[in-house]
């Protein structure tokens, strides 16, 4: 079943709610833009279909479980990083493990500054 979504900017048209749930999770339809489905003659706002706000909850609260869990992971390397520094350990291995944490911790805010603002 198709669903047409009026934007500010204009109307796209979309094959599925699937489609539409996978926009509104990208940020694409935001929860004021106004969705109608095919053979109806009421347009609803997109925070009022269920299916929308369960997809934004679920992407929201996944996406923040995998960005703490990166952020903890970068955490303990350093730790490690450190506690090796401290027993005179090869500078390699240190070295090495601060490498790691930077490139871990430049994707994490690479990809929070891709993310859309929480709305």
């Amino acid at each position: 079943m198709r669903y047409r979504v009026r934007t500010p900017e204009g109307e796209l048209e979309y094959p599925s709610l699937r489609d539409v749930e996978q926009a509104y999770m990208q940020g694409l339809v935001a929860p004021q833009d106004e969705v109608l489905e095919e053979g109806a003659t009421l347009w609803r706002k997109a925070e009022s279909l269920p299916s929308l706000v369960r997809a934004r909850r679920a992407s929201t609260a996944a996406g923040g479980r995998a960005q703490t869990l990166t952020v903890l992971a970068a955490v303990a390397l350093g730790g490690i990083a450190l506690y090796l520094l401290s027993t005179g350990a090869n500078l390699l291995w240190v070295f090495a493990l601060a490498i790691l944490v930077i490139s871990i911790l430049s994707r994490v805010v690479i990809k929070a500054f891709r993310r859309p603002p929480p709305r």
